[in-house]
């Protein structure tokens, strides 16, 4: 059954108690106790499974490219000004065949956007799931589905539409930033020569951009590392647990922002260590991870030291953001 435990005052932020490498050892030991003591694979695949529910549309995307030309003294204002003319008869192109067949381009578009919603939907509600499922799986060294799904739904909901929430806020705040900077940056091709203003402007949204990224980013990271397990242990709605997480939070930010940057360090260790891994294999590993699910499953490791780590980290606020179970106590000694 799981624990019931009323919210408790955020610790003092004299104590000195927190630490960020103390939960480095009990997350290894966990790693170790439930994967590899025995090794069972048919309880690692278990987990892998709820492991890769929650990290679904998580995963990282590479940032990539071609960049290349031939510049030289003699050609570089006529090559730019051929990319320029070449751009804007592209674009007036596009932009007469879209009007003249906006009557079969807008119903295409309309199903698109409406199957890619349908398709988010479905991803951030089985994720939520998953997230419960997995944090279930960690603390109790259980490898079990139906029951954390069944035992989590509404919790899992509460959690959906928060995130929903917060996608559509993340959408309405940085959609128009992009769009205007794409406008200025095309209305300049066109016009063949640099506005100023609108540069300036441009430059000041990215900024902008870049800071609401970094907000939403936080968000996310301080729910899925404690409002998950806050509510996993509370019961109740998503909300009510970021007011709780949200005291915490205030009465020890230095703490936090100490985690924070502490899991940029781990970020890099783990980073650098699965790099040398996908060397020594000849990029074998490499393309095994890039696999769905597979990737998941083989990383496994990697996912419950994380997973643990987080948990184990706030376990050292008290007793009542613990999500491990206590060993039972030991037998009193004959009289």
């Amino acid at each position: 059954m799981r624990r019931k435990l009323m919210p408790i005052e955020p610790l003092p932020s004299s104590r000195n108690e927190i630490s960020v490498v103390e939960p480095i050892s009990p997350a290894l030991e966990r790693v170790k106790q439930m994967l590899f003591r025995p090794f069972d694979l048919g309880k690692w695949i278990t987990i892998g499974f709820c492991a890769w529910l929650a990290m679904l549309g998580e995963s990282g995307g590479g940032f990539g490219g071609n960049y290349g030309g031939n510049s030289g003294a003699n050609h570089g204002g006529s090559s730019s000004g051929n990319a320029g003319e070449s751009f804007r008869h592209g674009f007036e192109q596009a932009r007469h065949y879209t009007l003249e067949n906006l009557y079969w381009i807008v119903p295409v578009v309309v199903v698109v956007v409406v199957v890619l919603l349908a398709f988010w939907l479905l991803i951030l509600w089985l994720s939520s799931r998953g997230k419960f499922m997995f944090l279930h799986c960690v603390a109790l060294d259980r490898a079990e589905v139906s029951e954390p799904w069944t035992k989590f739904s509404s919790e899992a909901n509460s959690l959906l539409i928060f995130r929903i929430v917060l996608g559509l806020l993340g959408l309405l705040t940085m959609a128009p930033c992009l769009i205007f900077i794409a406008v200025a940056i095309i209305r300049m091709v066109l016009l063949g020569e640099p506005n100023v203003a609108a540069i300036v402007m441009a430059a000041g949204l990215l900024l902008l951009l870049i800071v609401l990224a970094i907000g939403f980013a936080l968000i996310h990271k301080f729910t899925v590392d404690f409002v998950v397990p806050v509510m996993y242990l509370r019961g109740g709605t998503c909300l009510a647990a970021w007011r709780e997480f949200a005291a915490l939070l205030a009465a020890h930010p230095g703490t936090f922002i100490l985690y924070l940057l502490f899991q940029i360090v781990l970020g890099i260790a783990i980073g650098a260590i699965v790099l040398m891994a996908v060397l020594i294999t000849c990029c074998i590993l490499g393309c095994v991870m890039a696999l769905p699910f597979i990737g998941t499953v083989v990383l496994l490791p990697v996912l419950v030291f994380k997973r643990a780590y987080s948990l184990y980290y706030l376990a050292q606020f008290g007793p009542n953001y613990d999500v491990f179970p206590k060993p039972p106590a030991a037998p009193a000694p004959p009289a």
